[in-house]
Parts: structure tokens; C-alpha cells; sequence
């Protein structure tokens, strides 16, 4: 059976380092604080919401909540985010997406300022992640980095790995292929297009599955030394979450796997707090 790479691990690991920094901060007189933008009641925003809240609150960071009606005006919405870049007391921004279609999402994101970026929405953390850097000019999305954290912790190196990611969002596959790259894996990046896309990813020592499709990957995909991950959330026939990959047919074969839940969304909030912090700190 596979080795379980569970997120809890690298969550608690991820919280006492937030802890620690945001105590400092604090003695300081800065208390690190993250404003959540939300407009209507998705559910699953909703859920997020609550998720962050927690955690964030568990490791030191104040959190303001921003919500505005589903029918909210652009106008409206560009206002409380310039709200929240002119209140210097405000040192992340998480805008909860996707918005509304009577709203300009990419309008929305680019107004935000880089140096609140926590989630990796603006051109700036665009830059930042393509070029390598990171701090004032904004974070990665916290999902892509949550994949990156849950490698490190587990001990498993990407230098000189064929890699796979499927997947070529701006939330989770390019940044994170991006970081693969850092890191020096050898990356190939698939998508809807990609011709036998379960031969391209059973040649892979590592494979990352973000495409938002229940059960894409299945027992073609897989080989024996493989590590997977996981990123996907669905609701499967049952009624349970599951992700991107059929876990009872792979984890009989591959070498090490993420769980759904308990995986990469486990991990999410915990970096979210932790870029949070981080911040506060650049603020400083």
C-alpha cells in the first residue's frame, strides 16, 4: 500500500513556525492581519471563509471579513479592496473566488495591491513566481505552494525528477510547475488537449493532478515508484469529497499519495496564514 502523505503533518509543522512569527510580531506591536473579501454565499466559499478563519485565528492572525450582496456593483467590490490597500493595519488580502459574473474578476485581482497578494492573484505575484522571487512583490498561490510544502515535508526531492502536472491553471498548474522548475524537476504540464494523457503521466515520478475533474486519473496513469498529489475537491456520487485521482485505484500501486480530504486543502490554510504573516513582516 502507498504511503500516505497526510496533510496534517505538514499543517502542524507549518502553524508552530506561524505561531512563533506572529508572537514576535506581536510583542513588536503589529498584530498580522488578513481581510477576506466574499461576495454573495457560495457554499464552498463559504466554507473556505470558515476554514481560513480558524486557522488564521489559531496562528496569530486577526482576520476582518468583507462581505458584500451577490448582485454587488464593480464599483463596489474595486472599492473595498482599495479600502483594504490604503488600511495600513490590513497586511493580506484573500479574495474569494469565483466572484459573480456581474463583477470583472481579472479588474478585481489586479487592483489589489501586490504587497497584499497572499493568495497569488495579481501580475505581480505572477512575476514573482515565474522569476523566483517572492516577499513585497506578492506569494504563490497558497494551494500551489501547499503541493511544495507537502514534497519538503515528506522528504521527497524534485531535483532531476520527471514530473507531471496536469493541469494549466493560474491557481494551481503553472505556478506550481513554475516552482517544480525552481527546484529543478524536469516538467512536462498536460491539459484537455494532451494526447494519451494517462501515458504521459505513468511516466512520471511525481504527478500533481489539478485539472477539476472527479476521478480523472485512474489505474492507467499510475507506476510503482510514483508519488501523486492530489489537488482536486469534488463531491463524488456518494455524496463524499474526493479528488482528481480514483485513490482505491491508485493507491494499491503508486509509491506515496495524498488523501481527499486531508490532503492539500488541509495545507492550504495553513500557508495562507503563514504568507499572512509574512506579510506583516515586509510591512514592518
Amino acid at each position: 500500500m502507498a504511503i500516505l502523505l497526510e496533510g496534517k503533518k505538514v499543517a502542524k509543522a507549518l502553524d508552530e513556525r506561524s505561531c512563533a512569527e506572529a508572537a514576535a510580531l506581536i510583542k513588536a506591536g503589529v498584530t498580522p492581519t488578513l481581510a477576506i473579501v466574499r461576495l454573495g454565499e457560495r457554499a464552498d466559499n463559504a466554507v473556505y471563509e470558515r476554514a481560513a478563519v480558524k486557522r488564521c485565528e489559531s496562528a496569530g492572525v486577526s482576520v476582518k471579513r468583507l462581505t458584500l450582496p451577490q448582485d454587488a456593483a464593480q464599483d463596489e467590490l474595486l472599492a473595498i479592496i482599495a479600502s483594504v490597500n490604503n488600511d495600513s493595519s490590513i497586511h493580506g488580502c484573500l479574495l474569494l473566488r469565483p466572484f459573480p459574473s456581474s463583477v470583472d474578476e481579472n479588474a478585481a485581482c489586479a487592483a489589489l495591491a501586490p504587497a497584499k497578494d497572499v493568495d497569488g492573484v495579481t501580475s505581480g505575484s505572477f512575476a514573482a513566481v515565474f522569476s523566483g522571487g517572492a516577499g513585497s512583490a506578492g506569494f504563490p498561490p497558497c494551494t500551489a505552494r501547499a503541493c511544495m510544502e507537502i514534497l519538503s515535508a515528506y522528504g521527497i526531492d524534485p531535483a532531476g525528477r520527471k514530473t507531471v502536472v496536469v493541469g494549466r491553471s493560474l491557481v494551481v498548474g503553472k505556478p506550481v510547475a513554475m516552482m517544480l522548475l525552481q527546484q529543478n524537476a524536469t516538467v512536462t504540464i498536460c491539459h484537455s488537449k494532451t494526447k494519451d494523457l494517462a501515458a504521459v503521466c505513468r511516466e512520471a515520478e511525481i504527478l500533481i493532478v489539478a485539472a477539476g475533474r472527479r476521478n480523472l486519473a485512474g489505474s492507467a496513469f499510475f507506476n510503482a515508484n510514483q508519488t501523486v498529489i492530489d489537488v482536486g475537491i469534488n463531491t463524488g456520487e456518494d455524496g463524499r469529497l474526493c479528488g482528481d485521482v480514483d485513490f482505491a485505484q491508485a493507491e494499491p500501486v503508486v509509491r506515496a499519495i495524498t488523501p481527499v480530504p486531508g490532503g492539500v486543502g488541509t495545507v492550504t490554510t495553513s500557508v495562507l496564514a503563514l504568507h499572512t504573516i509574512l506579510a506583516a513582516a515586509n510591512a514592518k
